[in-house]
């Protein structure tokens, strides 16, 4: 999905190791392909060609509706905050970051008005799909490189490995622990630099961790940093310079809470992330200075300073 893919395991088997390595790169493969909104004959294309009033629900594969209910209970438990359905709005700004050319408000409120989730039915007992609105496309960007991550976790168990970390692009999901070590040390950017990091790290074993900023795709216009992360009530990307950390039992729910976090308010995303138990850590400038803002069990995952 456009993104760089590590593995690391550990097993005292090197032929083990390998073709457990082999198992979860087809798995991601088969994931990609099903997934992936930059493949055109990919399943999500192939149900998005279908939008329209008239067209035949789309039957999905286990993998697909499975990662569109989630997608949907995402949607509901972040107040709309996270939303599959602005594909026509996150590919305008993809196209935009690109050309480097900045997108009329008309065109940005007509590839909005292609968007709801109102307009997308799912029925859970045949596994069919349709999308009510003729132009309607799902961008699963937001949620599914930690569920790819969280589904090679889910097979390694099935092989019996014990001891691994699988990151993409940050969304990173882990298991056990490296040899000698309590656990997994995980660093954390500041906003808007891609080598400086927090002095502090965090230890994570058995957890998915995700952090979300703009430092790598953005839009600059008129002075203002335009962020890859939409608000779906403005159809702009957020303008805050911020990072969003998620530390979470699965790495879909790590994955698009940080996505919600960044354009909700931050007494909103306590409230939810209190019944997801969930913790986070908000890195913000603010007048030229880093402010913090975190859950209240966030603290408890830093790595002990020797």
């Amino acid at each position: 999905m456009g993104s760089p893919f590590t593995i690391i395991l550990y097993t005292a088997d090197s032929v083990e190791a390998v073709a457990s390595s082999i198992g979860c790169f087809n798995l991601v493969d088969s994931l990609v392909n099903i997934f992936s909104d930059y493949i055109d004959s990919s399943e999500l294309n192939r149900l998005c060609v279908r939008a329209g009033f008239n067209s035949k629900p789309f039957e999905c594969s286990f993998a697909l509706f499975d990662i569109l209910l989630q997608s949907k209970y995402a949607y509901e438990k972040s107040k709309g905050s996270f939303d599959i359905t602005l594909g026509p709005v996150t590919r305008l700004w993809r196209k935009a970051r690109k050309e480097k050319i900045f997108p009329s408000p008309e065109l940005v409120r007509e590839k909005l008005e292609l968007s709801g989730f109102n307009k997308m039915k799912i029925d859970t007992i045949t596994h069919a799909v349709s999308l009510q609105q003729t132009g309607m496309q799902l961008d699963l960007g937001g949620i599914g490189q930690g569920h790819i991550a969280q589904q090679v976790i889910n097979y390694l168990q099935t092989v019996h490995i014990e001891n691994a970390l699988v990151d993409v692009s940050g969304d990173i999901v882990c298991i056990g622990k490296p040899p000698g070590k309590k656990g997994w040390t995980v660093a954390i950017n500041i906003p808007e630099s891609k080598d400086e990091l927090l002095p502090r790290h965090l230890l994570i074993t058995d957890k998915a961790v995700t952090t979300s900023g703009d430092v790598y795709q953005y839009m600059e216009h008129d002075g203002k940093r335009y962020s890859h992360i939409v608000d779906p009530v403005t159809g702009y990307g957020i303008t805050s310079q911020k990072n969003v950390t998620v530390i979470a039992a699965d790495g879909t729910t790590a994955d698009w809470f940080t996505k919600a976090c960044s354009v909700l308010p931050i007494k909103e995303t306590k409230e939810i992330a209190t019944s997801l138990h969930v913790e986070f850590l908000i890195t913000e400038i603010k007048n030229g200075k880093i402010v913090f803002f975190s859950s209240k069990g966030f603290a408890g995952y830093w790595e002990t300073l020797k």
